[in-house]
């Protein structure tokens, strides 16, 4: 499905916003302390405190061979995407830097300086990958490998790359605290940028085993206005045919459907589970 020209404009902004945030919680949050939470930008932050060369300068180098072997391998339309991203990236850190200088230090207290690089980095990352976008390094060389050693996932090869970076950490900073200072950063960012990305826009699932649900299931549509659909199982022990009521509500509604089970049969087996997608008629749920 073609997309809007106002989603496409939002989503370019978003991209574009999402990446100066990264690009500023590195340089006043995390660079000072060396602070590394993996990705290349971590990479380049020990690079920095290393020899002294810029992360712009590294956020290029390293992911330019990248690009040129995800080209190759993973199509044009997924890695210059990525590239755009590095470049804008870089882009950011050398602005900031030569309109406000990199030795200003925000906070003082490193743990602080890493829940707060963290949380911006998140959002900065959540906004880029909402808008279809990334910024290069550990996940495109995750998906690179990944091509070559199918049998390891994208995620675990990430984590591999992010591990090495967070402990070099620890090796060029001199202490040990670096390294867990950027474990919780790594950390605060993926699950900042998971809610950016899914949002509290989700509902909830319900599996209803019961001898009545059939009473159930009209409560269900008469008190809560959702549908409900019955599907049939079949018990491993006792080989007893059993409904399943399977039923999808939104949050404002998960009480009230656990109130309607129990008031109607106490000892229903009941399971819940998030759903962050819908699809259909009555409900708006797509992250």
């Amino acid at each position: 499905m073609k997309k809007s020209k106002k989603t496409t404009i939002i989503e370019e902004v978003s991209f574009v916003v999402g990446i100066f945030i990264i690009a500023f919680g590195l340089i006043f949050f995390l660079k000072p302390h060396t602070i590394a939470p993996g990705g290349i930008s971590g990479f380049a932050v020990v690079i920095d405190k290393l020899f002294n060369i810029p992360m712009d300068v590294t956020n290029i180098v390293v992911n330019i061979p990248l690009f040129l072997v995800g080209i190759r391998i993973l199509g044009k339309k997924f890695t210059l995407r990525s590239f755009a991203g590095t470049l804008i990236l870089s882009f950011f850190i050398r602005l900031i830097i030569s309109v406000l200088g990199e030795n200003i230090i925000m906070v003082d207290d490193v743990l602080l300086s890493a829940l707060y690089g963290g949380v911006l980095m998140g959002v900065g990352l959540g906004l880029v990958f909402k808008s279809g976008g990334s910024t290069g390094g550990t996940d495109l060389a995750g998906a690179i490998l990944n091509k070559y050693f199918p049998h390891i996932s994208i995620p675990k090869l990430m984590m591999i790359f992010d591990f090495f970076i967070v402990v070099s950490s620890g090796i060029v900073g001199g202490k040990l605290e670096n390294s867990l200072y950027s474990l919780i950063s790594l950390y605060i960012i993926v699950k900042v940028a998971d809610f950016i990305v899914e949002g509290l826009n989700y509902a909830k699932a319900f599996y209803i085993i019961s001898d009545k649900s059939e009473e159930i299931g009209k409560n269900i549509v008469d008190n809560l206005g959702r549908g409900a659909t019955i599907l049939k199982g079949v018990g491993v022990y006792t080989g007893a045919e059993k409904n399943v009521i399977m039923c999808i509500v939104d949050t404002r509604q998960i009480t009230k459907l656990k109130n309607i089970v129990n008031h109607i049969d106490s000892n229903a087996f009941v399971m819940v589970t998030t759903v962050h997608e819908v699809l259909g008629e009555g409900f708006k749920i797509n992250n």
